[in-house]
């Protein structure tokens, strides 16, 4: 894990940015396409900001997303799919994007994004870390070992409210308490990850997951087996490395 610890929030969405792009080029060069992940949430909005602004010949790079709440139509304000369109998607237009719809059968559901990401080799997964340190929706204790790539998982109270304090949401009752999310097996199977997490609110998690063991009660700590995870922290997030 490469540890990049930057001035301020903005700094940090235009490195990561830059860092990304820069391995999505290589991998156009190299293959004449590209396989991304991209994630969501308060923590990759400065980091998207920048990320539509570099040159890379979009129309070759197929996209994936991390996750989506069950139930949740995709005009709420907190809709991902909704969030990946207005901020990414609409911007660069991709060759494709390949929504999570947690609308309808969501085994099915998962069983399809399980089958096409097969036919993808990913080369970049933007992700974050949670306040109660998950990887995409895999709350802790996360499932390390499943071969599923796109599973039903249940969200914790820590994860909920994070979401409401965020503003996505009015209320915790609000809040859904089940999403479709990309399981930690198949991120961890990405060429390279650059994973974006500002503010005082995640320091405790960032120190548990670079400090601590790697356990599935902090699951982003598995990120410490992936040799090419890199690390942006702002100087907030990272306040308690030391």
């Amino acid at each position: 894990m490469h540890i990049i610890i930057t001035d301020n929030k903005n700094e940090l969405g235009k490195r990561a940015a830059e860092a990304g792009a820069g391995f999505i080029r290589k991998a156009i060069l190299k293959n004449g396409r590209a396989h991304i992940i991209v994630a969501t949430g308060a923590s990759q909005f400065e980091m998207l900001a920048e990320l539509v602004k570099q040159e890379i010949d979009w129309s070759v790079v197929t996209c994936f997303h991390l996750d989506e709440y069950i139930g949740l139509p995709e005009t709420h304000p907190a809709s991902f799919r909704k969030y990946l369109k207005e901020r990414f998607a609409d911007i660069v237009k991709p060759k494709a994007f390949h929504y999570v719809n947690g609308e309808g059968d969501v085994q099915a559901e998962c069983q399809r994004l399980h089958n096409l990401i097969g036919q993808y080799p990913i080369d970049v997964a933007f992700v974050g870390i949670g306040e109660n340190a998950h990887l995409a929706f895999n709350d802790p204790p996360a499932d390390f070992e499943t071969e599923e790539a796109y599973l039903v998982v249940g969200l914790d109270r820590a994860c909920r409210q994070q979401q409401m304090g965020e503003g996505w949401f009015g209320s915790l009752e609000e809040v859904p308490t089940q999403a479709i999310s990309m399981s930690v097996n198949r991120i961890m199977q990405s060429a390279h990850i650059i994973c974006s997490v500002p503010d005082k609110r995640k320091s405790q998690a960032v120190a548990r997951v670079v400090k601590g063991e790697v356990t599935p009660l902090v699951p982003a700590s598995v990120l410490q087996k992936h040799a090419s995870t890199y690390l942006f922290l702002d100087k907030h997030s990272a306040s308690l490395l030391g």
